[in-house]
């Protein structure tokens, strides 16, 4: 990879994740305070998520590795959605913006493909050079986060209270304009599938992974994935609108704890994985979101703010821990035959299924503490997940084997 190479993909993978991190936080402070949504309401919202997730192996398995470069497409891609992005701006009613970001992720969810593929295309040792450009988009997420709270305090009480967290939307829309034009200056990824050979629907969803869930072990992981969603969804649905109803400031801002701890955490992992084996590190980050939630449950925006603050920070144990150290488990479990297929079915199960369910959860549970003038019973809110979450760390520890899996860092 060229030094030019490693510029312009670093600067995509800000841009790609800038442009996620710049809405998807605060969404769920600006749906119920501007549109007056339901919890409800923004649980379909942010399930929008999982169905970009669940429709994009067909985007890509069905046009992308078939017709067209995929820088191209990403460009493409990116350049609708700011179309629609600047439509979701100006929504006056719930009715109005969900259909656009409905049609928003089902365009975005496969860029996040699409990027990786131009990124491996260009490296001759992905192993080593991947983590180092995909660190950038990290950076990207945080640096919206921070942008929000601190140079244009959008989501300040009183900017919110008047609408103005509109803005961000408006922000996403330029970013994921100039991402689309900057797309079409990328190194060519041609077309990896001849367009005249067939493909079929389990190959595109990764079904024939299925049979991997005749190993027990795998089976329990994988439905140990799925659960661990739910309590998932509460965290990216609703800890951003906790934190601004409860009145801690720069909320946007804050939430970005949790992709710094990310960061440190993915770089701590091997270490743990090393020291204490696959088992005990997913039972680590499952026990993880159960005390985030406690945390969350008990601590407020006086003296206990600490408390709030090291369950944001609590994120990189839960998400690296379990969904990375997974990734790895399923990588040893399925062989050269199957690797893509496996990876392919557990982020179809867990970001599609999942979290699709977890979004539905999540707002049912909140519609259910709701309390007079726009406020919740946060305590009662957050044990449901916590608890939850407990549960499925009982499940797992009981029924999952220890084995020997190899952390592969090379």
């Amino acid at each position: 990879m060229t030094g030019k190479s490693k510029i312009q993909l670093s600067l995509m993978m800000f841009l790609e994740f800038f442009i996620w991190g710049g809405w998807f936080v605060t969404m769920g402070i600006y749906l119920p305070n501007t549109l007056k949504s339901s919890g409800a309401e923004i649980a379909i919202a942010y399930s929008s998520q999982s169905w970009g997730a669940i429709i994009a192996p067909f985007i890509i398995g069905l046009i992308a590795d078939r017709y067209f470069n995929a820088e191209k497409i990403l460009g493409v891609l990116h350049l609708a959605g700011a179309l629609l992005m600047y439509q979701i701006a100006y929504a006056t009613d719930f009715a109005v913006f969900f259909p656009y970001i409905l049609g928003y992720m089902i365009l975005y969810m496969p860029t996040l493909a699409l990027v990786n593929s131009v990124s491996f295309n260009q490296m001759d040792n992905p192993a080593k050079q991947f983590a180092n450009v995909r660190v950038f988009g990290t950076i990207g997420w945080i640096a919206a986060g921070l942008v929000i709270s601190y140079i244009f305090k959008w989501d300040s009480e009183a900017n919110v209270a008047s609408g103005v967290l509109r803005n961000t939307f408006l922000m996403t829309a330029v970013a994921s304009a100039i991402l689309g034009l900057f797309s079409f200056t990328l190194p060519k990824t041609p077309p990896k599938v001849n367009k005249d050979e067939k493909i079929s629907i389990s190959d595109i969803l990764g079904l024939e992974a299925l049979k991997l869930l005749k190993d027990r072990n795998f089976l329990i992981f994988f439905i140990a994935s799925i659960l661990i969603c739910i309590p998932l969804a509460f965290y990216y649905q609703h800890a951003g609108q906790f934190l601004g109803e409860i009145g801690v400031s720069n909320p946007a801002g804050k939430m970005t704890i949790g992709q710094a701890s990310e960061v440190v955490f993915m770089l701590l992992l091997p270490w743990f994985f090393t020291r204490f084996g696959f088992k005990k590190t997913i039972i680590l980050g499952m026990i993880a979101w159960t005390l985030r939630y406690i945390l969350f449950a008990y601590g407020d925006s006086g003296e206990l703010t600490f408390m709030l603050l090291i369950g944001i920070a609590l994120h990189g144990i839960c998400y690296d821990f379990f969904f990375v150290s997974g990734q790895i488990y399923t990588d040893s479990k399925a062989g050269e035959k199957y690797k893509s297929a496996a990876q392919g079915l557990i982020t179809l199960a867990t970001y599609g299924l999942g979290m699709l369910i977890g979004f539905w959860t999540a707002g049912q549970v909140t519609d259910m503490y709701a309390q007079a003038e726009n406020t919740h019973d946060w305590d009662s809110i957050w044990i449901v997940p916590g608890i939850f979450a407990l549960a499925v760390t009982l499940f797992f520890s009981f029924l999952f084997k220890n084995e020997q899996i190899e952390y592969k860092n090379n």
